[in-house]
């Protein structure tokens, strides 16, 4: 199960970093290309906005990982610890049931509620359409077998959005388990609102020493 762990750690960590990388080395090309040699590839701008979709949904998951998610939670720090243990539980069920719904929201009907959609059901219905990105054509010497012809399929740039919330529901799963072992206080990045009103403090005292500074050198 570590060796698992392991590997979709450093997969996460290592595809952003390429995906940082090819968005920054496409976009640069780009300017070069237009800027020095009137020139340019049609497909760069539809590519970089795929690349950017999957550093979103990759950086979801990422997020939840190392607790950098932005929250609130002045609030619930007020209340005594088990029951501010049992809002950060909460928290991390809500993260989960999110993730799973977005993923397929078939598991609704156990409640009588008659759902169909969801990203596994959008990408296979778009993977049985069989169609093509608008601007990134393949090589010549790339198969009709794939589907969308001479274009890039749309379900290889739509492939990110099951992968993305399975990988959303693993970490808000593995949150969940980290709070109830008291390995981890929240889902979210904790003491927001603290740092936020020392930083307060601090900037409040750093103008009343200026103040005074410039009181002094006046007289």
């Amino acid at each position: 199960m570590n060796k698992v762990s392991t590997f979709i750690d450093r997969f996460e960590e290592n595809f952003i970093a390429i995906v940082l990388a090819l968005m920054v080395l496409i976009s640069f090309s780009q300017v070069i290309a237009r800027y020095v040699f009137n020139s340019g590839w049609g497909g760069a701008l539809e590519l970089t906005q795929v690349l950017f979709a999957w550093l979103i949904l990759f950086g979801m998951s990422y997020g939840i990982k190392v607790g950098s998610h932005i929250g609130v939670d002045a609030l619930i720090r007020t209340f005594p610890k088990p029951v501010f243990r049992f809002f950060a539980l909460f928290g991390a069920v809500v993260c989960i049931l999110y993730g799973v719904t977005l993923f397929s929201a078939e598991w609704l009907t156990i409640f009588g509620v008659e759902s169909k959609g969801g990203a596994w059901f959008y990408f296979s219905k778009i993977y049985s359409i069989g169609i093509g990105m608008e601007d990134i054509v393949l090589p010549d010497f790339f198969p009709e077998a794939l589907h969308g012809g001479e274009r890039l399929p749309r379900w290889i740039a739509y492939l990110i959005l099951p992968v993305g919330l399975a990988l959303f529901v693993l970490r808000s799963v593995q949150a969940f388990i980290a709070i109830w072992k008291g390995e981890r206080e929240m889902i979210i990045a904790s003491h927001e609102a603290e740092e936020l009103l020392d930083e307060h403090e601090k900037s409040k005292q750093e103008n009343v020493h200026t103040g005074n500074d410039v009181e002094g050198g006046s007289k």
